[in-house]
């Protein structure tokens, strides 16, 4: 039987499908999606849970039409302003995961305040993975250890370059929004997770299944090999 889970990644999918079933624009449905954040973290500090990482905006994101990377942009940058603080009180430490240069200079100077302001916080550790990608996080790994000429790579190196270096692989894996697949999240840290795939829509992802999915992870039987 397993332990209480200590790290555990989440795919923030559906909220687009959750505004049209509410008859809202779409994109209402991903501020529906960055409010829900902040009561998830509530639910994982109670259950002492201490890495949250979500999967918010990924690589492939980018290809969406322009109003609606150009309105995530916005969310994005509202939510380091506003959400972030509330979240900050929480004793939350903050940190962004992936392919910070695609961001606007205004942003990544936000993000690195809200790193910064947060880092002492110890809570729980809340990732927000924008602009990331697993197989391009495994690649920019393996590139910064050719640039610093290893000789020869091992998996612990790779491990050590990851954006997420600093964050425990995941014990949990929850996927909103009736996917059954990891679509390109944490694909190195994910080889031992336990998956755990809902029906719900990500904004109406409730306490009860969190709650649920905890109580079965602590019956699963992680062999991992063994």
């Amino acid at each position: 039987m397993s332990d209480s889970a200590k790290t555990i990644g989440i795919i923030m999918d559906g909220n687009r499908r959750w505004a049209k079933a509410k008859r809202l624009d779409t994109l209402e449905g991903h501020e529906e999606g960055f409010r829900k954040i902040k009561e998830v973290i509530q639910w994982a500090i109670n259950a002492k849970v201490k890495h949250l990482i979500f999967y918010a905006f990924s690589t492939e994101n980018w290809s969406r039409s322009s109003v609606e990377v150009a309105y995530l942009m916005k969310l994005i940058e509202k939510a380091f302003r506003e959400r972030m603080k509330e979240i900050e009180e929480l004793g939350v430490r903050i940190r962004v995961a992936g392919e910070r240069e695609r961001f606007s200079p205004k942003l990544q100077v936000i993000m690195k305040d809200v790193e910064e302001r947060s880092k002492n916080n110890t809570a729980l550790t809340a990732t927000l993975c924008l602009s990331y990608g697993g197989k391009r996080d495994i690649v920019q790994a393996v590139n910064r250890l050719v640039k610093e000429k290893s000789s020869e790579i091992t998996e612990d190196q790779i491990r050590d370059h990851l954006w997420c270096a600093d964050v425990p692989d995941a014990d949990i894996i929850i996927r909103p929004g009736g996917e059954r697949r990891l679509s390109n999240f944490l694909m190195w840290q994910s080889a031992y997770s336990e998956l755990f795939f809902l029906d719900t829509l990500w904004p109406d992802f409730s306490k009860d299944e969190f709650s649920a999915i905890l109580a079965e992870f602590k019956t699963r039987n992680r062999r991992k090999g063994v």
